[in-house]
């Protein structure tokens, strides 16, 4: 009778989700039902004061043609909270100032979906990559300074020859990324400095153009990468991978982690990930074993049998369940990995946080397990 059971409400709960899940968005209990645009604001920021779920903004401005394309919004607009077809939705009554002489004066910038100030620099700086692939690339041998560290403006002696007037970025070697499964997920590079060769040889020189810090030698040499010019419109969108995730490293070297915080995940292009999925971020609930007199013990005051207990019955042991602590947004992807940002946190963030669809697809997957 089970699992007859099971698949019914699977099935009622797909239907609902249709109708509820899928396309209906959950304002914010206190919502205002107008805003104005105010300078340093992003489409995910103006969404927070209206929607539980942020990351759906799409949604909240979709149908209206006047802000279908989100360039258009610019600091002084009123936007005014409507329902259409039973929907809210955002529209927006552009803000016109005008000269004693009538004359329209030109706006500034339209607001982005996020503010790419914050990851900007994780755009052509760190990347994940192979290792050995990585130790084969063309190394800084020195430079004319006789310093051992170089920066703008300085000649670098490279072991290859290069094409001259080639762009390259000089990178310095970071963490290895390995999985919770002992797989080599990739290494971390870090880009010091960026330069254009000057003299090509048997040994090449490099001007150094710019620098994040210090080049020394022993660094390597890679191509900037095309997409560091990455559009700065990022379209956040659940995430589809079928596993749960998790956080391999802050990018600060962080414990603990919050808003605006970069974060590097253990799933990348050969997941299914792409820029733009949005994650939500949860702590595994602890196990609570139950002891010989039929009490609940929490793991810190559990003795070491009963830690062997929770490990070979389940009887013995219950879960409790997941603790939300926020969400993320990737932005930039590699084979095995990919760099997020965190976009809100309920509570602190930590490395081995598990990474899993946004909650409404999550609901119909608990009751299908």
């Amino acid at each position: 009778m089970e699992n007859p059971m099971k698949r019914l409400i699977l099935f009622a709960l797909m239907t609902f989700s249709c109708s509820i899940f899928a396309d209906t968005l959950t304002l914010k209990s206190g919502h205002p039902d107008s805003y104005v645009v105010v300078k340093g604001d992003t489409l995910w920021d103006i969404s927070e004061h209206f929607l539980n779920d942020p990351w759906r903004w799409p949604k909240l401005w979709g149908v209206n043609p006047q802000i279908a394309n989100p360039h258009l919004i610019y600091p002084g607009d009123r936007l005014t909270l409507v329902f259409i077809d039973g929907e809210p939705r955002l529209v927006v009554k552009p803000h016109k100032r005008k000269s004693p002489e009538g004359r329209i004066h030109a706006k500034g910038d339209a607001i982005p979906a996020i503010d790419l100030s914050l990851i900007g620099p994780y755009l052509i700086q760190n990347r994940v990559v192979d290792g050995d692939w990585f130790d084969k690339q063309p190394m800084v041998l020195g430079g004319e300074s006789e310093s051992k560290h170089h920066i703008v403006g300085d000649i670098v002696y490279v072991q290859q020859v290069l094409t001259l007037g080639d762009k390259f970025g000089v990178y310095s070697e970071g963490r290895e990324f390995v999985s919770k499964e002992n797989e080599v997920l990739g290494k971390e590079v870090v880009l010091t400095a960026s330069g254009r060769v000057v003299e090509s040889g048997p040994i090449s020189k490099i001007k150094l153009l710019s620098n994040f810090r210090e080049t020394k030698a022993g660094y390597r040499i890679l191509p900037i990468e095309s997409d560091s010019l990455l559009s700065a419109y990022f379209m956040p969108k659940a995430a589809t991978v079928t596993e749960p995730g998790s956080i391999l490293a802050s990018e600060k070297h962080l414990r603990e982690m919050g808003k605006l915080d970069v974060v590097y995940l253990d799933k990348g292009v050969e997941d299914g990930v792409e820029p733009g999925d949005v994650f939500s971020i949860y702590r595994d609930g602890i196990d609570v074993v139950i002891n010989g007199d039929g009490q609940p013990v929490l793991p810190a005051e559990r003795s070491s049998y009963e830690d062997l207990l929770s490990g070979v019955s389940s009887d013995n042991a219950i879960k409790m369940p997941d603790i939300f602590r926020g969400r993320l947004m990737v932005f930039k992807v590699f084979d095995k990995t990919s760099l997020g940002l965190i976009m809100a946190n309920k509570k602190t963030v930590r490395v081995d946080d598990k990474l899993v669809q946004p909650d409404s697809i999550n609901l119909l997957k608990s009751f299908a397990d």
